[in-house]
């Protein structure tokens, strides 16, 4: 039999984690990013950048009322709120493929007690600034011939591996 939201095992737990969006403005994925938010049971989601993000129908639509779960704010200048994250002890990781940067399935999350998982725009990425202002740099491995995926998906399984080493 198929469970539904009533009838879930699933135990709801809040990790000390929070999702940095990095100028994230299109309304999908506002949306899918409250919902895969509240799935994982991330802290908070700050939006950063120059514009603010898009609250309309078709977020709400895709939110499914997580938006009403997680708590979120906006300030424009991301480098402040990095080093606000910063003096409140959170690692600052940054979810971008770059020279450097380490396989999220070989990269140890388990040390850390608070996590700022910074993600970027949906065409540009994160700004190389920010990436020079993060501790650490991790990047999804694909075999494919494209070099990215959709801001959301990349969130998901980010935050499965995350949460999944911050368990145990």
């Amino acid at each position: 039999m198929q469970l539904t939201h009533m009838n879930t095992p699933f135990r709801k737990k809040e990790f000390p984690l929070v999702i940095v969006c990095d100028t994230v403005t299109g309304p999908a994925n506002v949306g899918g990013l409250f919902r895969i938010a509240e799935a994982f049971g991330v802290r908070e989601i700050l939006f950063c950048g120059s514009r603010q993000p898009e609250f309309s129908p078709r977020m709400k639509k895709t939110a499914r009322a997580a938006d009403k779960h997680v708590p979120y704010s906006y300030n424009e200048d991301t480098r402040n709120t990095l080093a606000t994250l910063k003096e409140k002890g959170y690692i600052l990781i940054a979810l971008e493929i770059t020279e450097d940067s380490s396989p999220l399935s070989r990269f140890d999350f388990s040390d850390f007690r608070k996590i700022a998982l910074i993600i970027g725009n949906e065409n540009l990425g994160i700004s190389p600034e920010i990436i020079g202002n993060s501790d650490h740099c991790i990047h999804i491995e694909m075999f494919g011939s494209n070099s990215s995926m959709n801001v959301v998906q990349a969130t998901g399984i980010a935050l499965y591996e995350i949460t999944g080493q911050m368990k145990t």
